[in-house]
């Protein structure tokens, strides 16, 4: 009866234990600082693609409404993921100019997590 109740009380401890470990990696992947309500698409010069753990990222040079130059953010999915897509780390170069659609941050910054983007090729890819 004891050695039950030990097991029991031990395999309760490991259970909430394991769910404490497991909540920070969950809400490393919100997208709760993105308004994905309102997706919007930026358009411009690829200034360098980070093919990088955990998620890939495009800098944008793109000009705003009185033509100065603004380098967006642009977080992409995993590697993991992109390669699903059909993504390598030889999709994007800088100079090509793209389109991405996807949540813009609630801040105002200038970043944003694409859905999808249109290559200079045309090609719409899930990002």
């Amino acid at each position: 009866m004891v050695l039950r109740r030990v097991l029991f009380i031990s395999a309760i401890g490991f259970t909430l234990g394991s769910a404490l470990m497991v909540a920070p990696a969950l809400a490393h992947h919100s997208t709760a600082m993105y308004n994905m309500a309102t997706p919007v698409t930026v358009t411009g010069t690829v200034k360098r693609f980070e093919w990088t753990n955990p998620h890939a990222f495009v800098f944008l040079e793109v000009k705003d409404e009185k033509g100065n130059l603004i380098e967006w953010e642009v977080e992409m999915m995993s590697l993991n993921h992109l390669r699903g897509y059909g993504w390598t780390r030889n999709t994007l170069k800088a100079g090509d100019v793209i389109s991405c659609t996807g949540g813009a941050a609630k801040s105002g910054a200038p970043s944003m997590i694409s859905s999808y983007m249109k290559l200079g090729d045309g090609r719409m890819m899930k990002s």
